[in-house]
């Protein structure tokens, strides 16, 4: 076994003194291959919302994964003291603090880093990360766009690094065991997939353009994305409802259901078309800067004639299935339905009333005198990101960078397809529309320099 190690060390020894963005990355970066017993050491890149979690997530797992969360950083120093704070109440630990990710990358002994940035930032960071020789956890959706997640992988296999997508709902128990039922042909053949996001949201208003607040490093915060003025109604959260930063909730909370609704289809491609369509409705535009629909249906088709199909709104509504699923998906085949509801599922055999299914292996968490069912979040997904990096290979993933790539790049056509107007024929094997310039210089976009996500990784 230490000879093994010893020529791993070698050989990564050999890819040394890479600059990525200006920053010469050690040796140490590439060579530091981890024993069982080796402290696991985590830079979290992104602290707001999401970011939370992942605090929270790592701290729990501190004992039984030895991790320790070393940098937090994030681009509004505003957040530093309270998610500090936060660490330091929960497992006793004052982690570093750091406005530049470049600098965190530049860390020889941070191992991984986990990324909760706006979604542009996803696959830029994701790249210098793996160039760096850091394992990454990178937030859903895996990248902004269709080109970008194909950079993702590359690098992933070029620097041969741990990278996990967030979709939690792989390592959910009773989810596995939904899509297990479901590929054993329990329902027979599975032809259609619906997933559902309904997810009301209420305007957040509009503002006029003012300089960025003290604390904001506002280039750094942008990156890769185009310039525009400062705007508090763009910027945190709201960044989800602008195209240049975000992919509305179709690409937000959608991509949870667009995964597990693939998932279940068994389907490990790319869709031969898609139409989207929809609008933004409830929410006027001179109240609100909004850019993204916040009522959407998008339809998929697969090669074999399979179909997926997926809706979002945002506005008041009811539930669909039997569960009054408003965040979940159903699943139909020759033999029957399934429907699938955070972590509980039911299936019926034709046109029966009653399931002859359902969920086993239910988890709960008693709070009070309440029960809650275990949701997407919880510490599985990222215990399986950190066994993976102590055993130094991606077989164990949940969601490897690959699986989390086909998922994102659904809700991305949708809404190529939605800003167009058009259904649109997509080629897989190319990654590009048939016979339409106008979409395929959709699946990427001009990067600002010096943020720029590179053709060769």
């Amino acid at each position: 076994m230490t000879e093994r190690r010893d020529f791993i060390k070698k050989s990564l020894l050999g890819s040394a003194g890479l600059a990525v963005a200006g920053m010469t990355m050690s040796a140490k970066s590439y060579g530091n291959i981890l024993g069982a017993n080796d402290r696991i050491q985590i830079g979290m890149i992104g602290i707001r919302g999401q970011g939370t979690n992942h605090i929270n997530q790592y701290c729990k797992l501190k004992e039984s994964r030895n991790v320790v969360i070393k940098t937090l950083c994030d681009t509004d120093e505003n957040t530093w003291a309270e998610k500090v704070k936060l660490v330091r109440d929960t497992v006793g630990d004052k982690p570093n603090t750091e406005w530049d990710m470049r600098k965190v990358l530049d860390d020889p002994e941070i191992d991984a880093v986990s990324f909760a940035t706006p979604n542009h930032w996803h696959a830029l960071g994701t790249i210098w990360a793996c160039q760096a020789g850091k394992h990454v956890y990178v937030e859903k959706p895996a990248s902004h766009n269709v080109f970008e997640g194909r950079k993702m992988i590359e690098a992933a296999r070029k620097y041969n690094r741990v990278v996990q997508v967030g979709f939690q709902n792989r390592s959910i128990e009773n989810v596995q065991e939904a899509m297990k039922f479901l590929h054993d042909g329990n329902i027979g053949e599975v032809y259609m997939a619906r997933g559902l996001c309904y997810k009301p949201r209420n305007s957040f208003g509009i503002a006029k353009d003012s300089a960025p607040p003290e604390g904001l490093h506002y280039d750094m915060w942008l990156g890769p994305a185009p310039y525009r003025a400062y705007n508090e109604k763009k910027g945190h959260y709201n960044w989800h409802w602008h195209w240049d930063t975000g992919n509305g909730d179709t690409g937000n909370q959608g991509p949870h259901q667009f995964d597990v609704a693939r998932w279940g289809l068994n389907k490990n491609e790319h869709p031969v078309s898609v139409f989207s369509s929809g609008a933004i409705y409830g929410i006027s535009p001179k109240e609100c800067s909004q850019e993204t629909p916040n009522t959407q249906t998008s339809i998929f088709k697969y090669e074999d004639g399979k179909t997926l199909e997926f809706e979002t709104r945002g506005r008041y509504t009811n539930g669909e299935s039997s569960l009054g699923t408003k965040i979940g998906n159903m699943f139909y085949g020759t033999e029957g339905y399934l429907e699938l509801n955070g972590g509980t599922w039911k299936a019926f055999r034709t046109d029966e009333k009653e399931p002859f299914a359902t969920s086993q292996k239910a988890k709960t968490e008693v709070s009070g005198s309440n029960v809650l069912m275990a949701a997407p979040g919880g510490s599985e997904h990222y215990a399986n990101f950190l066994d993976s990096v102590r055993a130094g290979n991606n077989e164990a993933l949940n969601c490897d960078i690959r699986e989390g790539y086909y998922s994102s790049a659904l809700p991305q056509i949708a809404n190529i397809s939605y800003r167009l107007e058009r259904g649109l024929k997509f080629m897989g094997d190319y990654e590009k529309f048939a016979n339409d310039s106008e979409a395929d210089t959709m699946l990427t976009r001009p990067s600002r320099p010096p943020y720029v996500v590179p053709d060769q990784v």
